[in-house]
């Protein structure tokens, strides 16, 4: 009996974990349906580049500020695409709402640093993969961070800020959309 208790109260333990995992989602993307405007603005990809809502949510205890990354893993024949980089995002956002990283990213919140993307500006560049090369996967990766900014060089590459951010992160939350044309 004492071993049965024992192994109900761990069941409820680890549903109570599951239950406060951190997470990212977004409500602008649905079974892989992006809305025209989601899309990249070059390359004749017909979007605008409107950055898609995000929210998070359980955060680790200590989050200080948030790193965001979205890569595209699929591109340049597997060398990976950098669509957007955004960093000290402050740790009293729940969320990024629809287009504010679009424009170079100056709609975000106060403080928040916007990254250069591989298309060599700053801001949010929606799906664009070339014409009948399958769906691609586009990796939003959101780290929370236990200070208030990160550290970088200065003018980092993609790849420096993501390194940055999983080596300063006390949790990362990750969702994939996936799109193709």
């Amino acid at each position: 009996m004492i071993l049965r208790l024992g192994f109900t109260v761990l069941a409820f333990a680890a549903l109570a974990t599951q239950a406060s995992a951190f997470e990212i989602s977004s409500p602008s993307v649905s079974n892989g349906k992006w809305d025209a405007k989601y899309l990249g603005d070059k390359a004749g990809c017909g979007g605008k580049s409107v950055s898609i809502a995000l929210a998070w949510k359980d955060p680790p205890a200590g989050t200080k500020s948030y790193a965001l990354t979205m890569f595209d893993p699929d591109a340049n024949g597997g060398k990976g695409f950098w669509h957007w980089l955004a960093w000290d995002i402050p740790a009293s956002a729940k969320g990024l709402a629809e287009g504010v990283g679009s424009k170079g990213g100056k709609r975000l919140p106060k403080g928040t640093v916007s990254g250069e993307s591989g298309v060599g500006r700053a801001g949010y560049f929606g799906p664009c993969p070339p014409p009948g090369s399958g769906a691609h996967h586009y990796v939003f990766t959101l780290y929370a961070l236990g200070e208030a900014k990160l550290r970088t060089p200065a003018n980092p590459s993609p790849e420096m800020v993501s390194v940055a951010a999983k080596s300063q992160a006390l949790g990362e939350a990750s969702v994939t959309y996936t799109y193709g044309r």
